[in-house]
């Protein structure tokens, strides 16, 4: 097979793979292949922006329901186009296309961009394109960053409906008065509440009772039950027909009941994009599951010169893994004497519902599973003079740590801020500080919602 051109190093993806080029790759010609938008999923349809979805609809959520704190507002009005066009037209566009016409640009003379889709033909041999835009090219390094895509059930991809999923439903030209939600994790979460704040009917569609099943138990239970009091829940079904009607979308479940919205979002999770690439040309090996790709320790498949990051790879569809992955992947390929593990310790999350929660390390069930000898607290964020100020009920801090050394195993948070408490947290696990030191030997600013955690480092009995 005739190659049209052969680099140095071919990069596919341009979410956290866009950041690998840096000032020592400027002697090497480089290959960049993205067929959608540059920066990935985080700029495009991720992380940015649905946060600025959900900081618009906090506002709207906690101007409704000011009422506990002696302020009676009301939303007049969601201006749903202008909130589309302040966020994706005026902001993510634009640095989309910026990062594009960057790569593309005098800036960066050693890089080609490659706008179709890749997949390999051979080893460490890519085809991209179709008919006059085919184009052959082979690399001696390959980095694939491709990514992940929403994951539609059969039931819903085969039956004709129209639905949508994390990728265009914050581009609606018009916001839904009605909308159901398919799914009951982090994604499924985040957009009922923007939705709901805003102004739309949520009905929230799951196959299990519980939501949210994966974090800790405690927390699990928490936010099931304040959900339940805001959103039409049918969980413990499955929907066994789906079908447009003049109205909108209608759901059959199998219990027999139908459910009926303007609009339908699939939001049943995410599948890594590896099955797309033509790996088995390239000797690329996937896991069980034919989508993810099976990398060592340091970022490598099982194909010679050829690494993988994110999504399309990591065990944690996470951004901030991806990044920290990528770094990673960037200085074993520039110092193949000298690699570095793919830094997967101590991975936090967060999940931008309302109240927001945040976990980092194990959880209970999982800590009791390995045999450790524990202490865990509960404290609630009511507890302490802001959480009091606030008139929060519902928000509380998890911590479990090892009862013979102090370590800190795991925290789990539901409440205000939570994203943000976190982090300390996060620091006293990296660096593997005694929880009994890091309560006691620093200040910790009276009455600021960081008094939650010191309460709850101060409760853990030793």
């Amino acid at each position: 097979m005739p190659v049209d051109k052969h680099y140095s190093l071919i990069i596919i993806g341009t979410g956290s793979g866009n950041s690998i080029p840096t000032p020592e790759f400027d002697d090497q010609s480089i290959a960049i292949i993205e067929e959608g938008r540059f920066g990935g999923t985080c700029l495009n349809v991720g992380c940015i922006p649905t946060k600025m979805y959900v900081h618009a609809a906090d506002i709207a959520y906690e101007t409704r329901e000011g009422g506990a704190l002696g302020v009676h507002g009301h939303v007049d009005r969601v201006d749903w186009p202008s909130i589309v066009e302040r966020v994706f037209h005026k902001r993510i566009d634009q640095i989309a296309e910026g990062g594009e016409a960057y790569r593309r640009g005098p800036e960066t003379p050693n890089i080609d961009v490659y706008d179709q889709h890749a997949r390999f033909i051979g080893p460490k041999t890519i085809e991209t394109g179709q008919g006059e835009e085919r184009r052959v090219i082979s690399g001696d390094t390959i980095i694939i960053a491709a990514g992940s895509r929403p994951q539609v059930l059969p039931v819903i991809a085969e039956s004709g409906v129209t639905y949508h999923t994390s990728e265009d439903i914050m581009r609606l030209p018009e916001q839904p008065s009605s909308l159901i939600i398919m799914g009951g994790g982090y994604i499924a979460l985040e957009f009922a509440h923007v939705f709901d704040a805003l102004g739309t009917k949520v009905t929230i569609v799951n196959r299990s009772e519980q939501l949210l099943r994966t974090v800790d138990q405690d927390v699990s239970q928490r936010i099931n039950e304040i959900i339940a009091q805001r959103y039409d829940m049918r969980t413990g079904v499955e929907v066994s027909a789906a079908r447009d009607v003049e109205d909108g979308v209608e759901l059959t479940l199998d219990d027999g009941s139908t459910v009926r919205a303007e609009a339908l979002l699939v939001a049943t999770g995410r599948i890594p994009n590896g099955d797309l690439l033509g790996a088995e040309a390239a000797g690329i090996d996937l896991h069980e599951d034919g989508r993810r790709i099976v990398v060592d320790d340091y970022g490598r498949t099982s194909a010679d010169g050829v690494w993988a990051l994110g999504d399309v790879s990591s065990p944690y569809l996470l951004k901030h893994v991806a990044n920290a992955e990528m770094r990673a992947v960037r200085h074993n390929v520039l110092h193949p004497e000298d690699l570095r593990p793919m830094p997967h310790t101590h991975v936090p999350a967060a999940i931008f519902t309302h109240p927001q929660i945040a976990t980092v390390g194990l959880t209970e069930d999982e800590a009791r599973e390995k045999g450790l000898d524990i202490t865990v607290k509960i404290q609630n964020y009511g507890d302490v003079a802001y959480g009091w100020a606030m008139e929060d009920t519902t928000g509380f801090v998890k911590l479990i740590a090892d009862r013979s050394t102090g370590k800190l195993l795991g925290a789990h948070l539901i409440g205000p801020q939570a994203s943000t408490l976190i982090q300390q947290l996060i620091t006293l696990m990296v660096f593997d500080i005694d929880v009994r030191d890091a309560a006691t030997s620093q200040y910790w600013i009276h009455p600021a919602l960081p008094e939650v955690i010191e309460n709850a480092l101060l409760g853990l009995e030793f």
